[in-house]
């Protein structure tokens, strides 16, 4: 009866440890659901942050500092910040209008400038007017220079009118540089000694061609220019630009155009073993050039010299005013139809513009610049 009882005593004490267990297995079961509920596995990261983790620095380095911003954009931003950039698109493309009648020189100038239809071009100066129309090629080959005051002396001025061919190359270059070379080269001779002015502007006109020669371009340009100094007038010309004196309403050219057709200038060349020939009305260099004289032109240069004719006159009252033009001007319109057009207008201005219109009603073609100076501002 003891043993019996001792059998029972082990058979609850085992049941109540069984009991005891099998609660605190629930309890341990309860607690782990409600731990996965509350808190559920992160998902897998996308391919693109483990790009980033890939490429994140060392923790606590400068990288590692800036790559934390990185990483807290949001996965929209992240995409975009890793789209390619898209390439800049070209802008619109520019045009530019054609190249009118340009201002040389550089300095001097205090007119009123005004273009229209950018095929023509108008200047109203204080001692001269200019007017000039671009022919049927796409670009003007045409230009003038204006220095005025030189060195502060108003009795002092300096124009010029360019006819470039083969390009503005050689116009542009004669622009800019050969006013600015004769004054240099005028102020360093005596003026005393006979003829030294000429001389000055001679070796202007050769350097102006020798430094547009150095540049190796296949262009060329005529001129003419007028030096008003000391009450004279110092006129030079290399082909066939051309400069007309009104004297007391009478047509005084003083200028000769240099054509291969003049017989001083034929004979020059084919000294210099080069020949000249008519064609379709023209005469012509090696069957090529109009002109026998000009700045520029380096394949012609053994026969078409830059050499310029200078002829000096003194300023009196009977002197009224220039006409300096391209041979736009006069191919069509004589030295005294001209003269006589300014002295009807007697307006600088408006005359330029009747002889540009005059010339184009018959038919002319080619680029046209027309400069009316007034002497009377010049007489001493």
């Amino acid at each position: 009866m003891k043993k019996h009882s001792i059998m029972v005593e082990q058979f609850e004490f085992v049941w109540t440890l069984i009991s005891i267990l099998f609660h605190l297995f629930h309890v341990l079961k309860k607690a782990v659901s409600m731990s996965l509920c509350s808190n559920p596995a992160a998902p897998p990261q996308s391919p693109l942050s483990w790009k980033l983790l890939a490429k994140s620095p060392a923790v606590g380095s400068k990288k590692s500092r800036n790559s934390l911003k990185t990483e807290s954009l949001g996965l929209k931003e992240l995409e975009e910040e890793e789209a390619p950039r898209r390439p800049k698109r070209r802008p619109a493309k520019i045009v530019i209008p054609p190249v009118g009648v340009g201002l040389g020189f550089g300095e001097g100038f205090n007119g009123k400038e005004e273009k229209s239809a950018m095929r023509e071009m108008e200047v109203e100066g204080s001692v001269y007017s200019l007017a000039s129309r671009t022919g049927t090629r796409h670009t003007m080959e045409d230009g003038y220079g204006v220095i005025t005051d030189i060195h502060g002396d108003s009795k002092q001025a300096l124009f010029g009118v360019f006819d470039g061919h083969g390009g503005r190359a050689a116009v542009d270059f004669v622009m800019e540089k050969l006013g600015k070379n004769i004054i240099r080269s005028v102020e360093e001779v005596n003026e005393k000694e006979e003829g030294s002015l000429k001389l000055a502007i001679k070796a202007a006109y050769l350097k102006t061609n020798q430094e547009f020669l150095s540049q190796g371009v296949r262009s060329g340009s005529c001129a003419a220019t007028v030096l008003l100094k000391n009450g004279e007038l110092h006129v030079s010309n290399v082909g066939d630009c051309r400069v007309v004196m009104s004297r007391k309403g009478v047509a005084d050219a003083l200028t000769t155009d240099h054509r291969p057709g003049r017989e001083d200038e034929r004979i020059r060349i084919e000294n210099l073993g080069g020949f000249v020939n008519c064609r379709n009305g023209v005469w012509r260099v090696q069957d090529s050039l109009a002109i026998s004289r000009a700045i520029g032109d380096i394949d012609m240069k053994e026969w078409v010299i830059s050499e310029p004719d200078t002829k000096t006159f003194h300023l009196n009252q009977d002197c009224e005013f220039l006409i300096m033009a391209s041979d736009g001007l006069w191919d069509k319109v004589g030295n005294q139809e001209a003269v006589d057009m300014v002295i009807k207008q007697r307006n600088w201005l408006q005359s330029c513009r009747d002889l540009v219109e005059m010339s184009c009603s018959r038919g002319n073609r080619d680029d046209i610049t027309v400069m009316v100076v007034d002497l009377r501002s010049f007489s001493c």
